[in-house]
C-alpha cells in the first residue's frame, strides 16, 4: 500500500510513523507512507499556500492552486483508490472504514488546517471525507496519523500475530473484554480462574460473554448494532 499525506505542517508527522508498528510496516515494505510538504508548491517568493475568505469572517483557507498543483503532480506517478480529506464535517472514521481502507492500494489524504481548504477542492478531486468526530482541532494532522494507523496494522503481515487485528474492539461490533497478565493477584485482585485452566472453549465462551455485557453498558448504541447482526 502507498498513503500520500499533504500537509503544510510535515514535522508533526514524523514521529508518528517513526516507531513501533508503523515503523515496522515500513521496513517490511508493506506501506509506503510519503508525507508531501504543500508549501513546495506555494505561490510567489514567500510560497503562500493560504488566503483570506470571500465574504469575510476570521481565518485563513488553504488557497485552490498549491493544493490543486500538490494533487495533480502526485496523480502523474500514481492511481490513488481514494483521495481523502479529513474534516469535521466528514463520515465519523470507525473500524468498518478501517477494514475497507485496508483493502485500497493507493491513498491520498489532504490535511486541511486553518478554516480548511477551499470548497473547489473537494468538489474537483476529494473523493471521501473523513473526521475523528464532533470535535475540532487545529489542524488535520493527528486525524491523519490515526486514520493511517488504524488502516496500516489491518494489512497482512504487520502485526506479529495477525489474529490480534481480527479481536480488536469494534471488528464484530463489540468492544473487546477484559485483558489480564502476570502476576496473578495484584492487590487483592485476582484474574478469572477460567483464564488459567487451558480450556480454550471455555475462555473462548468467557470472553464473547464479557465482550457482551461491557458493549452493552458501555456502548449501548453500538449493542444494538449486534443484536441486529446476530
Amino acid at each position: 500500500m502507498q498513503i500520500d499525506i499533504i500537509t503544510v505542517l510535515p514535522s508533526l508527522l514524523v514521529s508518528p510513523f517513526s516507531d513501533s508498528i508503523m515503523q515496522r510496516a515500513q521496513q517490511k515494505g508493506l506501506v509506503s507512507i510519503n508525507v508531501h510538504n504543500l508549501r513546495d508548491y506555494g505561490l510567489g517568493k514567500h510560497k503562500q499556500v493560504d488566503d483570506y475568505q470571500f465574504g469575510g469572517g476570521a481565518g485563513m483557507v488553504l488557497m485552490c492552486e498549491p493544493l490543486s498543483n500538490c494533487i495533480e503532480d502526485l496523480q502523474k506517478t500514481t492511481n490513488y483508490d481514494e483521495i481523502i480529506y479529513l474534516t469535521p464535517d466528514g463520515e465519523t472514521l470507525n473500524q468498518s472504514i478501517a477494514n475497507q481502507l485496508s483493502l485500497k492500494g493507493n491513498l491520498m489524504l489532504i490535511c486541511g488546517h486553518y478554516k480548511g481548504i477551499d470548497q473547489r477542492i473537494r468538489d474537483l478531486y476529494v473523493t471521501q471525507e473523513i473526521s475523528l468526530g464532533d470535535f475540532v482541532i487545529s489542524g488535520g494532522e493527528l486525524a491523519a496519523a490515526v486514520l493511517v494507523d488504524s488502516v496500516v496494522r489491518l494489512l497482512p503481515g504487520v502485526l506479529n500475530d495477525e489474529t490480534s487485528a481480527l479481536t480488536d474492539s469494534f471488528q464484530d461490533n463489540l468492544l473487546a473484554p477484559p485483558v489480564f497478565t502476570r502476576p496473578r493477584e495484584f492487590k487483592g485482585k485476582e484474574v478469572p480462574t477460567l483464564l488459567t485452566e487451558g480450556n480454550f472453549k471455555a475462555i473462548e465462551d468467557w470472553r464473547q460473554s464479557k465482550a457482551i455485557e461491557r458493549t452493552k453498558t458501555l456502548k449501548p448504541e453500538l449493542y444494538k448494532k449486534f443484536i441486529g447482526e446476530s
